[in-house]
């Protein structure tokens, strides 16, 4: 059965905020409030062709948001629904982003309490650029250069 990425529609949105809610409610102890990703207006980021799903047999399983700026390409946020994890659909949504970076370099942030989620960038080939605490949240921020291989 063949895996789809496709932009997210309006009929995408409660399995979106679905998703987010299972996969980011367990860091709200760890950072002591509700993580970034769970504050985001999806209704507007799906208008504005930021969201893209990822769909499996007719079924979300995932999906991210992609910024372009003038000079790299932001990913904002990337989630897979907890029962759908390990299955691989993290890396074709990170491949996915990867292809969209128009000017070969896509930047990320995540909170410095999501040790997993640092471990897991800095093994698909990101490196650490600063920290800094935003809107109360301390954030990691990662960088790839895309170069040649894009």
């Amino acid at each position: 059965m063949p895996t789809l990425i496709r932009p997210a529609t309006v009929d995408d949105i409660a399995t979106i905020e679905a998703i987010v809610h299972a996969a980011y409610s367990p860091y709200i102890e760890r950072i002591g409030r509700k993580p970034g990703p769970m504050l985001d207006d999806y209704r507007q980021q799906v208008a504005a062709g930021r969201v893209h799903v990822l769909e499996r047999a007719g079924q979300v399983h995932g999906f991210v948001v992609l910024i372009h700026h003038d000079e790299y390409l932001l990913l904002d946020n990337l989630a897979v629904d907890p029962g759908a994890q390990g299955l691989g659909y993290g890396s074709l949504l990170l491949a996915f982003a990867q292809s969209q970076a128009t000017h070969g370099v896509i930047r990320l942030y995540t909170n410095e309490a999501m040790t997993e989620n640092i471990a897991l960038y800095a093994r698909k080939g990101y490196t650490q650029t600063h920290r800094a605490e935003e809107n109360g949240l301390r954030r990691v921020y990662m960088q790839k250069d895309l170069g040649a291989s894009h």
